[in-house]
């Protein structure tokens, strides 16, 4: 009877000593986060001022290598340069441009993965004149954006040749000799009248 009573109590006791450590195990885990490389991640350009007709490089750093990205672009506008106008007092005020913003209509780049090292480099080639902004947005959620102002081409004055110069300096020559020679002959012939009224006296 005693050794039942011992075995019942020690199996009473390591269910005790179990139960806790079951519950501990039951109970969920917290996720780890994600580990992203140091810095955060960067969307940088080679030139943020270019001509219409020019191409654009983007440069990224800091994604997860393999990480698949696409690139939003937006574009506004280019704001009208500060414009007068006149009061009702008569005085000129000066009025700011109105500010636009920035409207989704250009195509998404397509999605493409970083590189080992977490770099990408893609290129951008705007079809009109304004302000473009570029978000590049990975799928972990991690964003950063990067802004290129494209201008109109301008227009270069022609080029002033020889030819077009020589040609006026010719007949501008011609004509100055010519006008010398007839001057010559005005003379000429007054001096040959003079001697032959002389001569008749």
């Amino acid at each position: 009877m005693r050794l039942s009573r011992i075995i019942m109590a020690l199996t009473v006791g390591l269910a005790v000593a179990a139960a806790p450590t079951a519950a501990g195990a039951a109970q969920p885990q917290p996720t780890q986060p994600p580990v992203y490389p140091p810095g955060g991640v960067e969307l940088s350009v080679d030139d943020p001022q270019i001509i219409l007709g020019e191409t654009v490089t983007l440069f990224g750093r800091g994604w997860n290598p393999g990480e698949r990205i696409v690139i939003r672009v937006s574009s506004s506008p280019l704001a009208n340069a500060m414009t007068a106008v006149r009061g009702s007092s008569g005085d000129r005020v000066a009025m700011t441009p109105v500010a636009y913003r920035p409207s989704r209509d250009e195509p998404d780049l397509a999605a493409f993965a970083a590189r080992a090292d977490g770099t990408f480099e893609v290129t951008y080639t705007p079809r009109r004149t304004g302000y473009f902004l570029f978000e590049a947005v990975g799928e972990t959620g991690r964003t950063d954006t990067a802004q290129v102002t494209v201008l109109r081409k301008k227009k270069s004055a022609l080029p002033v040749t020889g030819a077009s110069t020589s040609t006026p300096m010719k007949v501008g020559g011609g004509l100055v000799a010519t006008g010398a020679v007839l001057l010559l002959m005005t003379l000429a012939w007054r001096q040959r009248h003079r001697f032959n009224a002389r001569s008749v006296r």
